[in-house]
């Protein structure tokens, strides 16, 4: 009896100790938690007002939520009683730990950080980088998605992307579409010019800013050969350049243009 009286004493006293503490912990973490929630749901309607691209947007939220979230967990532990310090110094152990084996990692995070800020690219642009080209699909936090022309999935590291070349195709909102017709050196070089330049000019999906151009190029063996370099949206390159390659074929045949090919001659022999 007198054993279960010491332990029920024991009990209230811990109870009159601790339980303060965890008290307090347990309302600063439901207090912490209802304020980060109002923190991120103000930061989100901040950047959804100003416009801010969709994958930063989710990018930072989550930083910033996460940042937020260790900072009330070490308050909480704090209020407990436990040494701060001796916790800190734990987790940075682990985490140099952690980074030691996650070099790679930690630099495409790094490089994903840098793309958001900066933002060389966005989704839906077409980039060529590493290699790769294609639409952006998504931009992650360690790699950037994209969308070939064949449509493959290409996932390229942040790390090398923040490093490395990247062309934008579409930064600029339109495109070069570089093309090369050649016609024989007996046709006449103007009526040719003016044929294929209505090719150009009758597509509506070739830009007339920047003006279309053809140019002589070159003048190769057995060809006098045009630049064609129509401009256009980036999303439409492949139609503008198919159209164009197929619509100055049959310009130039209505025309009576020649374009060189190699001719076979039939040699005969007599008996």
């Amino acid at each position: 009896m007198e054993k279960a009286q010491e332990w029920f004493n024991y009990g209230i006293d811990l109870a009159k100790e601790f339980g303060p503490k965890l008290i307090t912990a347990i309302l600063i973490y439901i207090i912490g938690s209802w304020i980060i929630k109002r923190i991120i749901g103000a930061a989100r309607n901040v950047m959804s007002k100003s416009k801010y691209d969709e994958s930063l947007q989710r990018f930072l939220l989550n930083l910033v939520s996460w940042a937020l979230k260790v900072f009330l967990l070490i308050i909480v532990i704090s209020r407990l009683g436990v040494d701060v310090t001796t916790f800190a110094a734990v987790i940075a152990a682990a985490g140099l730990a952690v980074g030691l084996a996650l070099q790679g990692s930690l630099s495409n995070f790094a490089g994903g950080v840098l793309i958001m800020i900066f933002k060389p690219y966005k989704i839906g642009d077409l980039i060529e980088a590493q290699g790769v080209l294609g639409e952006v699909k998504e931009i992650e936090i360690f790699t950037t998605k994209l969308t070939t022309p064949d449509s493959k999935l290409g996932i390229v590291p942040n790390g090398a992307m923040a490093n490395g070349n990247i062309i934008n195709y579409s930064a600029e909102g339109r495109i070069r579409v570089d093309t090369t017709i050649g016609i024989g050196y007996g046709e006449d070089i103007k009526t040719a010019k003016a044929v294929l330049m209505e090719v150009l000019t009758s597509n509506p999906k070739v830009l007339q800013d920047p003006a279309p151009s053809v140019n002589v190029s070159e003048l190769a063996d057995s060809s006098v050969n045009f630049a064609v370099r129509p401009f256009c949206k980036p999303e439409l390159y492949w139609d503008v350049y198919f159209e164009t390659l197929e619509g100055c074929k049959l310009a130039l045949d209505n025309a009576g243009i020649e374009i060189p090919y190699p001719h076979q001659v039939e040699i005969h022999k007599e008996e």
